[in-house]
């Protein structure tokens, strides 16, 4: 990846997702230039119980826009989400699995390191 940006573990941040394509900058990973002001830097495994959570708190993100160029995602789909939402779910009990290689750096200023390992999917 052409980034100079970290993933939370101090390596190179690698692509979240391409099917559906993810990021704030939708090239597959979860870059935060300085115009992305919800932070969408955590790389989240989508689980019935976030897209829910999401949906009640209003980002409904299963419903497709095809004028976006959004499919809507299903349960399984790697997303880029705000940290701050991550976060959310977390206290509420429904934050989705993370894959840590993925997910920015930059999380780590709404998101404790320890809450998302204990999370994660590609880092035991």
């Amino acid at each position: 990846m052409a980034s100079d940006e970290r993933n939370v573990l101090g390596g190179p941040l690698e692509v979240c997702g391409r099917r559906p394509l993810t990021g704030f900058t939708r090239n597959g990973a979860c870059l935060t230039p300085e115009e992305d002001l919800g932070l969408h830097a955590v790389c989240a495994l989508m689980t019935v119980e976030f897209l829910a959570f999401s949906r009640a708190r209003g980002n409904d993100l299963t419903t497709p826009h095809p004028e976006f160029g959004f499919p809507g995602l299903a349960p399984g789909d790697r997303w880029c989400v705000c940290a701050a939402r991550w976060r959310e779910a977390l206290e509420a009990g429904v934050a989705p699995p993370v894959l840590l290689r993925a997910t920015a750096e930059a999380a780590l200023a709404v998101v404790a390191l320890d809450d998302l390992m204990r999370l994660a999917v590609d880092v035991q």
